[in-house]
C-alpha cells in the first residue's frame, strides 16, 4: 500500500500557519508528500523545503481574481492532488492549519489497509475539533463542521469542492466514505491576534468584493476574539508536534462558558445528537 500526502499553502509565515506541524503529523503514514506552494510574500517556500526529503513541491501562482466562494483554494488543492503519482493507493489531505494527533496514526493506517481493495469506498471521514481563541477552548455550536473527508482514493475523477473543505467526484457526486474514529485538530482560529487580523483582512478577499469587505471586516490592529457564541474547555492532549508552538503562546484568551449564547434551534440539534447520535445539517459525503 502506497500513501501520498498532499496540501497547499501560501504566506504561511505571514499568517502564522502551523503548516510544518500539519505535514509532520501525517508524514509517518506517507511514502511521499506533495505540497502546492503558492507565490508568497515571505519565506514559505524555504520553510516547506526544509521539512523532509519526502516532500515534492509544486510551485504555483494563485489567481487572486477568483473572489467568489474561496474557489482558488480548491484549485490549489487540485494542483497538488493531480501531481500525485499513479501508483499511489490512498491520498492523505491535510490543510495548513490542521493537525492529526499521533494517537490516531494506527487507526488511519488500519482503515486504509482494510478498505484498500474495496472500490466502493472513495475516502475516509474524520471527526473534527475546532480550537478557538487559545489552545484551551473548542467550538461547541453546530456551525463548526463536525466531520470531513481527509483521505481519498487516488482517483483523478475526484476533485476539491467549493472552498476546499471537502471533495466530490465525476458529475459533482458526493464521495462514498467510511467514518473512522480519528480526529483532525483544526487550529485556524488560534493565532496571535495580530496575525489573525491580517488573515481575516486577506482571506475574506477570496470570498467577497471590496464593498462587502468595507462593511463587514473591521479595520483594526488585532482581532477581537470575544465575538463567539459557544465554546467548551478542551480536556484532552494536543499532538506532540504542536507542543513547542503551544509553549510559545504569547497572548491570553479566556471565555466564561456559563455565558455561552445557545439558541433554541441549537439546543434542539444538540439534544438530537446526544440522544440519537444524529448530526443535523449539511453533509458533503455519503456514508456507506
Amino acid at each position: 500500500m502506497k500513501v501520498t500526502g498532499f496540501s497547499f499553502i501560501r504566506n504561511a509565515i505571514k499568517f502564522d500557519y502551523p503548516v510544518v506541524e500539519a505535514i509532520q503529523s501525517v508524514l509517518p503514514l506517507c511514502d511521499n508528500f506533495v505540497v502546492a506552494v503558492g507565490n508568497s510574500e515571505d519565506e514559505t517556500l524555504e520553510l516547506i523545503q526544509n521539512i523532509s526529503p519526502k516532500i515534492k513541491i509544486v510551485e504555483t501562482v494563485w489567481d487572486d481574481s477568483l473572489r467568489e466562494g474561496g474557489r482558488v483554494l480548491a484549485i490549489e488543492t487540485d494542483k497538488a492532488f493531480q501531481a500525485i503519482d499513479a501508483d499511489t493507493d490512498w491520498c492523505f489531505y491535510i490543510q495548513g492549519d490542521e493537525v492529526m494527533h499521533e494517537k490516531y496514526l494506527d487507526v488511519v493506517k488500519n482503515a486504509m489497509k482494510k478498505h484498500k481493495d474495496d472500490s466502493r469506498v472513495d475516502g475516509l471521514l474524520f471527526n473534527y475539533l475546532h480550537f478557538y481563541g487559545s489552545y484551551d477552548y473548542v467550538g461547541s455550536a453546530s456551525n463548526w463542521y463536525p466531520h470531513e473527508i481527509r483521505v481519498v482514493r487516488n482517483n483523478k475523477n475526484i476533485f476539491s469542492y467549493r472552498d476546499a473543505q471537502g471533495f466530490r467526484k465525476d458529475d459533482n457526486q458526493k464521495l462514498n466514505v467510511k467514518a473512522i474514529d480519528a480526529y483532525i485538530y483544526h487550529y485556524g482560529w488560534v493565532k496571535d491576534p495580530r496575525a489573525m487580523q491580517r488573515k481575516q483582512e486577506s482571506f475574506h478577499k477570496l470570498w467577497h468584493n471590496d464593498e462587502w469587505l468595507d462593511k463587514n471586516v473591521a479595520k483594526a490592529e488585532v482581532f477581537d476574539y470575544s465575538h463567539i457564541d459557544a465554546l467548551e474547555k478542551f480536556q484532552g492532549s494536543h499532538p506532540q508536534v504542536m507542543l513547542e508552538r503551544i509553549a510559545k503562546l504569547n497572548w491570553k484568551f479566556d471565555h466564561d462558558i456559563s455565558m455561552n449564547r445557545i439558541s433554541l434551534k441549537e439546543r434542539f440539534k444538540q439534544l438530537v445528537k446526544k440522544l440519537f447520535g444524529i448530526t443535523i445539517g449539511y453533509k458533503n459525503y455519503q456514508l456507506i
